[in-house]
């Protein structure tokens, strides 16, 4: 079986339920057939360039808002900005009035709602075209990355026929036919397997047992899957155990990995150091926001487009002899509360919900908003979930010395596509 140097996965999942359970004359449990429009997905959408800047620095500040909502002190976070915008940029297809308001608020989007999903073709369109920009002759090895939509509509539902159009052109997705009335457990596991091949079996059991049930009418679910190596590769031979200081001022001891002689984009400021690592496609990296020891909490209070944007435009290629600790976690963050919290609590609502743009059959509402991540960083890549800053090339007099950074205390971490600055993953170390 071939090494898997970095893979990065995340699935959202949004299951749309029915405020009262309707007639159903489906035969078989799962269905299995495939509903989709006429119409195939947009490959050129004519959309302009600021459109797609817009939508960025949306994603951008809804990243940075999501986080602040979830992040704790006490344990490792990663989440993926841009798979829980897919996920509910597909809902928001289908909702009306206040629902589409507060959605479209709490996503940051200041484009039209008519814009947001050409916009977001356009985007993915981009990010896609990235992975073919593979840099030869370097020390990495490989590099993937897969972005897959799926929709899981109850059998023999009528959904509307410009919900199903803008899918598909859109996202190119269709809905596959489940039966949540007859056997919600059969349709929970078909979604089940479903992500867990599309991440390369790195996800398994998004959805829990009792997550989906005979109300449930349809599921929305994205997936992500990132494996590449780093275009500088970390030798194996130099890593050793060192410390790494806790928040509480304890130690614990952790593989770290050391890499000299090479230069990166690099910064530091009043109270912090970050260093930018790309892949071996040079569109995308992650970029280490490493604040000075006991100023994470502050650090990460003032983190705001408006503070990110600085600190990633001002690095400079230079020479950094750089350590820091390899790290593997999993996260499972359920996006109800924070999505509250951000003014979309209507669209949960079974009283008040507008989802008549998805069907006139039944009132729906948005019953669960479930997330699962996993990251890996070693030597050869990453398995991460995080958001990269873009990429700045800002030439400047190379320093005599190498620049020292030893990360030994907790950080902040983002994956992020270079040419539109869309974060596509983002979180923190609290202990690798």
């Amino acid at each position: 079986m071939r090494k898997i140097l970095i893979s990065l996965v995340f699935t959202s999942l949004l299951a749309i339920s029915a405020c009262n359970v309707i007639p159903n004359d489906s035969e078989s449990e799962i269905e299995g057939g495939y509903i989709k429009s006429n119409l195939q997905r947009e490959m050129s959408p004519q959309v302009d360039p600021s459109q797609i800047e817009a939508l960025a620095d949306a994603n951008t500040d809804f990243a940075l808002s999501f986080f602040d909502q979830i992040r704790q002190d006490d344990e490792n976070i990663i989440f993926s900005p841009i798979s829980l915008s897919l996920a509910l940029s597909m809902a928001l297809a289908g909702a009306e009035d206040d629902t589409k308001a507060e959605m479209m608020d709490a996503l940051q989007l200041i484009l039209s709602e008519n814009e947001v999903h050409p916009a977001y073709n356009a985007l993915l369109l981009a990010i896609e075209a990235s992975q073919e920009e593979t840099q030869e002759g370097n020390e990495g090895t490989n590099f993937q990355l897969n972005i897959a939509n799926s929709i899981w509509g109850q059998a023999g539902y009528d959904f509307k026929e410009d919900f199903l159009d803008k899918l598909a052109l859109n996202y190119g997705a269709g809905v596959y036919n489940v039966n949540y009335i007859n056997n919600p457990e059969a349709a929970r596991i078909a979604i089940n397997d479903w992500v867990e091949e599309e991440t390369e079996q790195k996800i398994k059991d998004l959805i829990p047992p009792g997550a989906v049930d005979t109300l449930t009418r349809m599921v929305l679910a994205n997936a992500i899957y990132f494996n590449g190596s780093w275009l500088h590769p970390f030798e194996e031979s130099a890593t050793e155990e060192a410390p790494f200081n806790l928040l509480d001022g304890s130690q614990s001891t952790v593989d770290m990995m050391s890499i000299t002689g090479q230069s990166f984009n690099y910064g530091q400021g009043e109270n912090y150091q970050a260093v930018q690592l790309p892949y071996l496609s040079q569109d995308f990296s992650m970029t280490l926001l490493v604040p000075d020891s006991g100023s994470l909490a502050e650090f990460e209070e003032e983190l705001s487009s408006e503070t990110l944007a600085p600190i990633l435009n001002n690095m400079v290629y230079q020479p950094v002899d750089l350590q820091m600790p390899k790290f593997d976690f999993e996260s499972t963050v359920n996006g109800k509360e924070p999505l509250y919290a951000l003014g979309m609590d209507e669209a949960f609502d079974p009283d008040v919900a507008n989802y008549s743009g998805i069907t006139e059959v039944e009132k729906l509402y948005i019953s669960d908003v479930l997330h699962k991540a996993t990251i890996t960083v070693d030597e050869e890549g990453t398995e991460a979930a995080a958001a990269t800053a873009v990429i700045f090339a800002t030439k400047s007099a190379m320093p005599e010395e190498p620049v020292l950074l030893v990360i030994d205390r907790p950080f902040l971490f983002l994956i992020q596509h270079q040419p539109t600055g869309t974060i596509l993953f983002m979180g923190h170390v609290i202990q690798p």
